[in-house]
């Protein structure tokens, strides 16, 4: 079976992603300049509850980046923000399914949109935060990707400083952009025992190594610049993750 590509072109000025993207903001802080670079990459945005004040906040006319949906139990949502969108006609959907967090609850829309239009491509998928903050909303992010390790869509998660994404059992092809990613990076055993990983393209390349949290970790290893692609085989799921530079 061939590897599965993965690229992060999304995060280039000049995005030339292959696939249409779906950007999910939650409630974490962020750039700016992230923001712009994830915002022109994707076709479709939504705000995960008090995703929307930080939408708000970072811009200084609001009005030029209004998303397509806020969607949450509403908790985190300020009164001034939503009435502001609101305003701007932009949809506010409570949801008070309590076995569901704001961030399932923005992918379940984003599901039924595409099957309400009748796409045939689902989109890719990313969350701009979900990485940073408090360490069960960390965890979270973490369960919940691999959870939908199997799903046809590509997700990631970004913030200002990783972008990290799961990667199923099997063959990875990753496209490496350096202007924007790097140096270092890491392979990461979360939510298994252990796994049997192989790679090329890093400066410490491993070969049919046992990776586990009682064992050896692959943190802080670097990316080659001369390298555009890094190959891995891993045995079961783990998390890759890539330090961003300043955009």
């Amino acid at each position: 079976m061939a590897p599965k590509l993965w690229s992060t072109d999304f995060l280039l000025s000049s995005s030339s992603y292959p696939n249409k993207l779906a950007l999910i903001i939650l409630n974490q802080p962020f750039s700016e300049s992230l923001l712009e670079r994830l915002w022109h990459a994707s076709s479709w945005h939504c705000c995960a509850d008090g995703g929307a004040n930080r939408l708000h906040d970072i811009l200084r006319a609001p009005a030029q980046r209004l998303p397509d949906l806020i969607k949450g139990d509403l908790d985190s949502l300020r009164d001034d923000v939503r009435t502001y969108y609101e305003g701007q006609g932009v949809p506010v959907v409570g949801d008070g399914d309590q076995y569901s967090t704001d961030l399932m609850k923005c992918i379940q829309s984003l599901e039924a949109k595409e099957k309400a239009s009748g796409e045939q491509d689902s989109h890719d998928i990313v969350f701009l935060g979900g990485l940073s903050g408090r360490l069960d909303q960390t965890i979270h992010t973490l369960s919940y990707l691999h959870k939908l390790r199997k799903s046809a869509r590509r997700i990631y998660a970004v913030t200002d400083d990783n972008v990290g994404w799961v990667l199923d059992e099997g063959e990875h092809a990753i496209s490496i952009p350096h202007s924007v990613l790097g140096p270092t990076c890491g392979l990461l055993p979360v939510g298994i025992e252990s796994t049997v990983l192989s790679t090329k393209g890093l400066r410490w390349n491993l070969t049919d190594t046992l990776s586990g949290f009682d064992g050896l970790l692959s943190t802080s290893n670097h990316l080659l610049p001369e390298e555009d692609t890094v190959w891995i085989k891993t045995s079961k799921p783990i998390w890759w993750c890539a330090e961003l530079r300043k955009l």
